[in-house]
């Protein structure tokens, strides 16, 4: 039996209290919510793809993840506060709003490339229809590959390139994607792992990008598909004038075969993970600011301007040099637009804030009000 189906006969043979987990030491946002009361009603819920409460373990940050896109309204008692929490008060009554014309970007392509290393826009795709990747099933995930590969493969001009199968790659391919920091490898985490995502590694999983190396696709990671326009330096006009061009002709590809792309007025476009919501979009770049980041006030600007710091390697990494990774912190509610130019004007005036501290001046009057 799969996973799933034993968890639902489990739960079908012991009492709540039997399964109920313990969540003493869980620091999430879906800690906060799921009580013993709501575990007992909810455990007897399942979407029609069989996903239930209990399909998954809870992995930290948000604390649970969609096993399809019923989920979202079946588990709503459950995923509406996490989604609130997560997201700075979004209500179950908020229309989520998208803006894929890069046109609508102010500025952009002013970046300091002597500070701004490097700049990329990612966000990920859901097909309807199929499950997402904690709860889809083996076959799904390969029909998944198929489509996506044959859409992939229609792409023309700069967006041209080719499709790289986890499971047929040759060392040296292996290695250049490495070098090229575009490589995932099979999930080692717990918040991968405890959900699911790594049945039948390497089956179905694979890598596309363009020719430039400028745009790229995951398919079957975390989600359905993981789409991302990056480039060295800092014009991030560009990187997002790509992201926008290419995932419009990927979603018209994908409309010609039949199928769309999961989304509703309020959630936006559906992911896997809550924390995904609305856009999906993380834009970032890879930015110096060795002086900045050693000033008392770094963390109070950064929470002012709605921006996030991770290091270079990722989430749970230090800074090295004084590069920080830096993106927005947001992802529901807002349009994509919106959210690139809080990181383009964020990111200027960080920037702007290294320079004086090079020259030993004062930053006080450029710290920021609250966005």
């Amino acid at each position: 039996l799969d996973n799933h189906k034993m968890t639902t006969l489990t739960i079908k043979l012991l009492p709540a209290e039997n399964e109920y987990p313990d969540l003493s030491q869980h620091h999430n946002h879906m800690s906060k919510v799921l009580t013993l009361k709501m575990y007992k009603k909810l455990c007897e819920h399942t979407t029609s793809n069989g996903f239930t409460i209990d399909s998954h373990p809870f992995i930290m940050t948000v604390g649970c993840v969609a096993g399809d896109e019923e989920t979202y309204e079946v588990f709503k008692e459950l995923l509406d506060p996490v989604i609130e929490d997560r997201h700075g008060g979004y209500k179950p009554t908020d229309k989520h709003k998208t803006d894929l014309n890069p046109a609508n970007l102010k500025g952009g392509d002013d970046l300091d490339p002597k500070y701004v290393l490097s700049s990329r826009v990612r966000t990920g795709r859901s097909i309807r229809g199929f499950c997402l990747p904690p709860h889809c099933s083996r076959g799904e995930r390969r029909a998944i590959e198929k489509l996506s590969v044959e859409a992939l493969s229609a792409l023309t001009g700069d967006l041209k390139g080719k499709y790289y199968a986890l499971k047929n790659m040759t060392e040296a391919e292996q290695q250049q994607l490495i070098d090229d920091h575009f490589l995932f490898d099979k999930p080692v985490s717990p918040l991968l792992l405890a959900s699911g995502m790594a049945r039948d590694w390497p089956d179905a999983r694979g890598i596309w990008h363009n020719d430039n190396k400028t745009f790229l696709v995951w398919v079957n990671e975390e989600d359905h598909l993981r789409v991302i326009s990056m480039q060295k330096g800092g014009n991030m006009k560009e990187v997002f004038t790509r992201f926008c061009t290419g995932l419009t002709k990927i979603e018209e590809l994908f409309k010609t075969k039949g199928h769309e792309f999961m989304w509703n007025e309020h959630l936006g476009y559906i992911l896997t993970c809550p924390s995904n919501l609305g856009t999906g979009l993380r834009g970032g770049v890879h930015v110096k600011l060795p002086n900045l980041s050693k000033h008392s006030k770094f963390e109070e600007v950064l929470k002012r301007l709605r921006l996030q710091k991770r290091g270079t390697g990722g989430v749970d990494t230090a800074a090295v040099g004084g590069v920080f990774d830096i993106s927005n912190a947001d992802r529901l509610g807002f349009s994509e637009v919106e959210l690139v130019q809080v990181v383009v004007d964020g990111v200027r005036l960080l920037v702007e804030m290294e320079k004086r501290l090079e020259k030993k001046q004062s930053i006080d009057d450029l710290i920021p009000a609250q966005k």
